[in-house]
């Protein structure tokens, strides 16, 4: 799609926008809650986002806050993606398989990845889930307990190091008041079943007491596909205390455990088309699976220093634990370099952040002031196996690698909002991102050398913003910044040509993005946001070749990503909320390259066209949402999403269609003196669509697709006591 295109669309929107902002009444942000701009007084609420509380209208960039409640009203509560979908610029998809995490991709950011989330920066409660590589995994989450969710988009999410495409930050809820216990149920097909219990309060009062939130939760399903079934414990807990009246701590821990989760494995086009909830052969004759156990726990301590700003201390660490089970045939493993079929990986992982916020004028300029240092360290013990004994398939066999894998960055960050004028604000920032990787290799056995090693990846990432206040109902933005990609442990994990050892000739990506916005609360026409933006892209991570059952990647030149999103909300009658999102993405090479296509493949030997499709994004993205929410009594809601065609492979020889998607819930909420009860139904995939819910990008088998159940039931219940 020509920017041209773009370029059109934008000037539509914003000159309706703009028409309906120019005649709109001036109106205070922080007037009371009217009947002619309830969007206006929600705006009330503020988000940490660019690290300073601010309200979403007031910053030079693309940020969402999704509220606990919406997190929860009518939703199953098992995945972080039921909850994304009304996002502009964000997809999130559910893999049906909980082997792998769920799907996440930002302005086309993450969109390649088969393992994990990359390219898009993870923290939970402050504490980074991603880790210094630039891979994470969002699965400790319990969404039982959550607070609010916020998303940052585009240019300024660059302030946040190594692949920060965009930035999700999850925040649970701060314990407060009399005591409370929920426990809830949620049972539907496929055998699923979701227990959880959350506990909340305040102990004490005045300095010194303790508020704490506690969640756990006990998730389990057979599986819409063969070979899919899952069990997933979690629990968390947050514990507040105010020491004096000036300071802050607060405690977090939270671990997650998946016993044993089968992996499907994704379908070709053949086999989804013939049975969409079958398996390939080879997932049930090596029984690929994964076993998953991660505790971490973090510490954040806050004071103030009256005139002179406030401090920050964040610290944190973790050990998680992975074993997965592939399907990758004996005679390939067979091969004495080849690092077998079982992967085993321990990772130790702890950081810290130091950050002061100062907040005063500079002459007669207010300005915001905020400066750190983010220090964070991964040390990985990975070994390789064989996954076969003698006839025996699908368990663990001879030992086939061994390294020691160690990542760490140090990023000192600046950044500074000035109020230059009434109607102007500046917002800018500096980070020096810093990544180390270092690999020492303890199988040196036969043939197979020595493959000790490092690398080093620096970049200095610059994000500026303009906003003009046109009235208390307009404002209009401009924001410009550069972010790099570093590969992930797991890109760099194996060589082309059957090489060992990592392959640290991979350089990092680095972009330049630009994003043009508008924000407007017209008097009784809602809220709606309109962004354009463009990323361009040198160095690009992709897949290079596909042999033995391993990917390994390269760089292949430029890319460009350029769209236009558009998010509007209107809320009637108090309790009746209407939401729509759309999303226009052109993801393209710029520069063509060479790739593998088939297994196996130990040189790249097909042609990337430039100007193909980047694989993995859709090239529009659109949802609604209706919901009656009142504090009482009968609730429901209806919602739609539909995506484009997503091509699943660098050369766009096959895409899974385009499809569109319904789903709706109704329940009743009975208060009760002390108990509160919640019960629901919900049918997701109301007209029974085939459809492919998400693709794994370049699989060397050509096994792309894994397809979505067709209809299906959730029913849910669950009850409140306060004391």
């Amino acid at each position: 799609m020509p920017l041209s295109s773009l370029r059109r669309g934008a000037r539509c929107a914003l000159a309706a926008g703009l028409g309906a902002a120019a005649h709109a009444p001036l109106q205070a942000q922080t007037a009371a809650p009217t009947p002619t701009a309830p969007a206006i007084a929600a705006e009330a609420v503020v988000i940490t986002a660019t690290r300073t509380e601010a309200r979403p209208f007031d910053l030079p960039a693309s940020v969402d806050r999704i509220a606990g409640d919406e997190v929860r009203a009518g939703r199953a509560q098992i995945n972080l993606s039921e909850s994304l979908g009304g996002v502009p610029g964000l997809l999130a998809r559910d893999r049906q398989n909980y082997a792998q995490d769920v799907q996440i991709s930002v302005r086309g950011f993450g969109a390649r990845s088969t393992f994990g989330i990359r390219g898009v920066r993870l923290y939970v409660d402050g504490i980074p889930a991603t880790l210094p590589d630039g891979q994470g995994q969002i699965g400790n989450v319990d969404l039982g307990t959550v607070d609010r969710i916020e998303v940052l988009r585009g240019p300024y999410s660059a302030l946040y190091g190594n692949s920060s495409g965009g930035v999700i930050q999850v925040f649970t809820e701060e314990g407060q008041g009399e005591p409370r216990l929920t426990l809830g149920s949620a049972t539907g097909n496929d055998g699923l079943l979701r227990l959880s219990a959350q506990a909340a309060g305040r102990i004490g009062t005045g300095l010194g007491a303790v508020g704490y939130t506690a969640g756990a939760s006990r998730f389990s399903t057979d599986g819409y596909r063969d070979h899919s079934a899952t069990t997933r414990w979690l629990g968390n807990a947050k514990f507040t205390l105010k020491p004096d009246g000036a300071s802050k701590l607060t405690l977090v821990v939270n671990s997650v455990s998946l016993p044993r989760a089968q992996d499907p494995l994704g379908l070709s086009r053949a086999q989804a088309e013939a049975n969409p909830r079958g398996v390939d052969p080879s997932a049930v004759t090596f029984d690929t699976r994964k076993t998953v156990g991660q505790s971490q726990a973090g510490a954040v301590y806050e004071r103030g220093f009256g005139a002179w700003g406030s401090l920050q201390l964040l610290a944190y660490g973790g050990h998680r634990s992975t074993e997965q089970y592939q399907s990758i045939a004996v005679a390939t493993q067979a091969n004495a370099l080849h690092p077998g079929g079982v992967i085993s990986l321990g990772r130790d992982y702890r950081g810290a952040d130091v950050r002061w916020t100062a907040d005063g004028p500079v002459g007669s300029v207010p300005v915001k002031l905020v400066g750190g240092l983010a220090y964070d360290t991964l040390k990985e013990h990975r070994r390789g196996y064989q996954n076969f004994v003698g006839s025996v398939l699908g368990v663990k066999g001879a030992l086939r690698r061994d390294e020691t894998n160690e990542v760490t960055s140090a990023d000192p960050y600046l950044q500074a909002s000035w109020q230059l004028a009434p109607q102007w604000t500046l917002n800018t920032g500096l980070r020096r991102s810093s990544v180390r990787f270092k690999s020492s290799d303890a199988y040196v056995v036969g043939s197979n050398p020595d493959d000790s090693g490092g690398a080093r990846y620096g970049a200095t990432l610059p994000a500026l913003g303009v906003m003009f206040a046109a009235s208390d109902a307009l404002h209009v933005y401009a924001t410009a910044g550069r972010g790099f990609e570093t590969p992930t442990l797991n890109e760099l994990a194996y060589r082309s040509g059957g090489g060992t050892g990592l392959n640290f000739g991979l350089q990092p990506a680095r972009s330049d993005s630009l994003e043009f916005g508008v924000k407007a609360r017209p008097a009784g026409l809602g809220a709606w946001t309109v962004a354009v933006f463009q990323t361009g892209t040198r160095s690009e991570i992709v897949t290079q070749t596909n042999s033995g059952g391993r990917a390994t990647f390269q760089n292949a030149g430029a890319t460009q990503r350029q769209g236009l999103e558009l998010a509007w909300s209107q809320r009637w009658f108090g309790d009746l909320q209407l939401q729509a999102a759309y999303t226009l993405l052109d993801a393209r090479y710029r520069d063509a390259f060479t790739t593998c296509t088939v297994t196996p493949c130990s040189i790249a030997n097909v042609m990337v066209a430039a100007s193909s499709r980047i694989p993995g994004i859709a090239r529009s993205a659109g949802t609604a949402a209706l919901a009656w929410a009142p504090g009482s009594g009968w609730r429901g809601g209806l919602e739609a999403r539909t995506l484009s065609k997503v091509y699943v492979n660098d050369v766009n020889s096959d895409a899974a269609a385009a499809h569109a998607v319904a789903s709706a819930n109704l329940g009743y909420l009975l208060q009760a003196g002390p108990l509160a009860l919640n019960a629901f139904v919900r049918v997701d995939n109301l007209f029974n669509r085939r459809y492919t819910g998400s693709v794994i990008v370049n699989e060397g088998n050509s096994r792309f697709f894994e397809p979505a159940p067709g209809r299906s039931a959730l029913a849910s219940f669950s009850v409140t006591a306060s004391f």
